[in-house]
């Protein structure tokens, strides 16, 4: 090679670097760690990173501005001349320069924050404060719109360099300086530069493995005895195969205070996006800029409480006066424009009947405001309208819930169902009451509600373990024959209170009447010919802790956004007899743990851990069955191959692990490599029992007038032998799908098995 390196990011977005005066012979000569001055170099940088974190101080101090803008890039001069951007004035005035990218950009989406960072060593703790946001642009539209915010603060986390493991893209990559760094990077000294008068070394590093998720970039190290870092650049080698992101470069810069500590200073973020080659691209640019660094003591007051994030009262309506003074970086024309760019759209001709047919694909729901005016009652959810079921055949719903338009804290949901077999009628109505006002719907968080609920319809028992609405059209599909159903009439009063923090606390009371359907059916051993009614009157708490854990709100439901976060929940049940009608006393407890481990460049494993006893003699709907998944959807936490009410059990214990190798092994096999595909393997295993007062086929339990016949096809678990399962996967495909093969191992002599299946998933990951 000559004395010019050339080096690419891998797409248009960056321009070449150009390195001129080292000679670089990479092609000619294997790499080797053994006597190479640049892992010796690196093994004394990372030595010396102990000593350059500022968690070794008592106390400090920063604040920090950040400001994020999402843009459609690349607009062409046709699309300026003869285009619809062109033809139409308000985005056309919308469209600038970009120094970033080189092209002409169309900004639509402007995010600013202010947070005050405080940090305490003993006892360490982190508090932020979040002084100002606000948020402009055409996310304002659609009431869900703060999923994209949520999507891309959990994506495009800020990165430490100094930390072993960083979280990006929803996943976690080595760090060029991480304790294990030299055996994943490989390390080239380019040159000895000036950088803002400071003499360093420059270092280019790229993974072993180009297939492997990992940076590419270029560090810069102080040339003297604290080897900090001075500056880097990092991106993502385009081998690495992360959807969605053509090119992205992350650029950080340390200052030198006059205490004589270097900090972090600039923190920049550029993004370049495309769904597929038929879409526009998107570019996302987020800055950063942190200053007013103080080390000194922190009055113990500003850590009280518990929460490592606390938002000011007036965060979301700080003034203009406020912004001046605080923003670091100065908006764009286009930028400062974004709320007149919003209000030209929606006073764009046609615009209500062009948003009207967008939102039930988008949001699920179909808003009744017409005209600029605010909805107050939404018609969904739309996959629900028609379904399909054992007992009504086809069904015909309607469902609606009233928004924080009508009011802030009081919400009514509710729907009306036609059976068309059966000719029955059912009903849902919901009325709540949040004591903290909401921007939408009143499951926001945190949520702080009391809820009274009544409704009548037909389940199947398997169906309170779905995620999804059980008249989900497209979970009603089934692979095995549901006929096990039952009618209910269930009133529920129920309070919830969250804390920001991730405690939360549950407890209500709930009556409810069940009548078997199908080929359920409720009868004592006592008198096997006589069809009962089961009535229960419930007393349950539950409280669960998930610190850390934030959630995406759509307008069914809300989403669990941060799933790195571990979650513990502990519940307990008591059924109360002659209250509000109830038969039977009995008590229930349940614990679960789920946390996720990663494995860095071997992907990660989530864990889910559940257990339980029901302490009483009751009839079988109260005993405990496995959670089972019946749809070909894939039900995350469910068994894919245990049929409805399959096993039937007093005491149980289940674990679920799932682990995503996100393509470890496909991308060293050439022709899966080309497909970007992604392999995931799961287990599940039920270990459960049911205690001999519970037992129905025991002789000493024959006549009994508390337990009930199990009905056909249910099972008493041998306590010697958990079921298990297994199943391997593919994910990734055309970007947007996974398709799951499951194996059952054992108790395949049931009339009720089934060997193995096949389950789809819609599934969008980086």
């Amino acid at each position: 090679m000559d004395g010019t390196v050339k080096k690419r990011t891998g797409d248009s977005l960056f321009a070449d670097v150009n390195l001129t005066g080292v000679e670089v012979k990479a092609k000619r000569k294997r790499y080797s760690r053994k006597n190479n001055p640049a892992v010796e170099l690196m093994k004394r940088v990372i030595a010396a990173k102990k000593q350059n974190k500022l968690t070794n101080k008592p106390y400090y101090q920063y604040q920090n501005y950040e400001k994020m803008t999402i843009s459609l890039n690349g607009v062409t001069g046709e699309m300026l001349d003869s285009g619809f951007i062109g033809r139409t004035p308000w985005l056309r005035n919308q469209v600038e320069f970009s120094p970033l990218s080189g092209q002409l950009i169309l900004p639509f989406i402007l995010d600013e924050k202010v947070t005050k960072v405080m940090y305490r060593k003993s006892p360490e703790k982190q508090r932020t404060v979040v002084l100002g946001e606000r948020s402009e642009g055409i996310n304002q539209i659609f009431e869900t719109g703060n999923i994209f915010n949520a999507l891309s603060a959990d994506a495009f986390c800020e990165v430490d360099i100094y930390d072993n493991s960083i979280r990006l893209l929803r996943r976690t990559m080595t760090s060029p300086i991480a304790d294990d760094a030299v055996g994943f990077y490989r390390y080239y000294i380019m040159d000895t530069v000036k950088v803002d008068r400071d003499s360093c070394y420059h270092i280019f590093f790229t993974p072993n493995n180009p297939q492997d998720f990992g940076f590419n970039g270029d560090m810069y190290i102080l040339k003297d005895s604290s080897l900090h870092v001075k500056k880097v650049s990092l991106s993502i080698p385009k081998s690495s195969g992360i959807n969605f992101v053509e090119g992205m470069q992350i650029n950080q810069e340390y200052s030198l205070l006059p205490s004589g500590d270097w900090v972090l200073t600039v923190n920049d973020l550029i993004v370049a996006l495309r769904i597929n080659q038929s879409m526009a691209h998107g570019l996302m640019v987020r800055t950063s800029t942190r200053s007013d660094y103080s080390f000194d003591p922190i009055d113990d007051k500003q850590f009280a409480g518990v929460g490592d994030i606390r938002k000011d009262a007036n965060a979301e309506i700080q003034d203009e006066q406020f912004w001046r003074a605080n923003r670091k970086v100065d908006l764009t024309t286009s930028e400062r424009n974004m709320g007149k760019f919003v209000k030209e759209a929606q006073s764009m001709k046609g615009f209500s009947w062009i948003m009207f047919f967008i939102r039930p694909v988008v949001e699920n729901f179909v808003e009744t405001g017409f005209n600029g005016k605010p909805s107050k009652f939404d018609i969904g959810p739309v996959n629900t309208i028609i379904s399909r079921n054992f007992i009504d055949g086809y069904r015909v719903r309607l469902s609606g819930i009233t928004t924080a338009n009508l009011n802030r804290h009081l919400f009514l949901s509710g729907y009306v169902a036609h059976g068309f077999d059966t000719k029955n009628n059912y009903y849902k109505g919901e009325v709540t009451y949040s004591f903290n006002p909401k921007k939408y719907i009143p499951m926001e968080f945190p949520r702080r509600t009391i809820m009274f609920h009544s409704s009548y319809d037909v389940m199947s028992p398997s169906d309170k373990f779905l995620v999804n609405d059980k008249d989900n059209v497209f979970t009603a599909f089934k692979w095995a024959k549901v006929d096990k159903m039952m009618f209910y009439h269930r009133h529920k009063l129920e309070f919830e209170y969250e804390e920001e923090w991730g405690i939360r606390y549950l407890a209500n009371v709930k009556v409810e009447k069940n009548d078997g359907a199908g080929n359920l059916h409720f009868r004592r051993l006592s008198d096997p010919d006589t069809e009962l009614t089961l009535n229960t009157t419930e007393l349950h708490f539950e409280v669960e802790y998930a610190p850390g854990r934030t959630f995406i709100n759509t307008k069914q439901n809300r989403i669990p956004n941060n799933n790195d976060a571990p979650v513990f929940k502990l519940s307990h049940t008591f059924g109360v007899k002659g209250f509000l009608g109830g038969d039977y006393n009995y008590n229930v407890t349940e614990a679960s743990i789920y946390k996720r481990i990663w494995l860095n460049s071997w992907g990660k494993v989530n864990c889910n851990f559940k257990g339980g006893i029901q302490w009483s003699q009751v009839p079988f709907p109260l005993l405990m069955m496995p959670a089972a998944n019946l749809s070909y959807i894939i039900q995350k936490r469910c068994f894919n191959l245990v049929n409805n009410m399959e096993f039937l059990n007093d005491r149980y214990a289940s674990a679920d692990l799932e682990w995503d190798l996100a393509g470890k092994i496909f991308n060293r096999v050439p022709l899966l490599k080309k497909l970007k595909w992604r392999e995931v393997v799961g287990f599940k295993t039920l270990w459960g029992g049911i205690s001999e007062k519970n037992n129905p086929f025991l002789e000493r339990n024959q006549g009994s007038t508390m337990l009930m016949q199990f009905p056909e096809g249910c099972t008493v678990m041998d306590p010697n032998r958990p079921y298990a399962e297994f199943s391997v996967g593919v994910y990734n495909i055309f970007k947007f799908f996974r398709v799951q093969y499951v194996r059952r191992l054992n108790y395949l002599d049931l009339p009720t098995a089934h060997k193995h299946g096949v389950r789809l998933m819609f599934e969008m990951t980086f």
